[in-house]
């Protein structure tokens, strides 16, 4: 099951678990759409594949929720 985190980890934008928007790798390293275009769709920790975050809702996101540890450095 996906960590789903909170933050993008380049520039801290909120990617809350219900909503397009997140980028991840398979290491699950979570990027906003904006970065990740600046990145060039690579990550810049593993250099994997950075594809869409699918959205987690309703009764999942209740019985399965987000990951609250922020990943943004600062």
């Amino acid at each position: 099951m996906l960590e789903m985190r909170p933050d993008c980890e380049r520039c801290g934008t909120d990617l809350p678990a219900d909503e397009a928007g997140a980028f991840i790798c398979s290491m699950e390293c979570t990027f906003c759409a904006d970065c990740a275009d600046r990145l060039d769709e690579r990550c810049p920790n593993c250099r994997g594949e950075l594809l869409d975050r699918p959205a987690r809702v309703d009764d999942l996101l209740a019985r399965h929720p987000a990951s609250t540890k922020r990943h943004h450095r600062a």
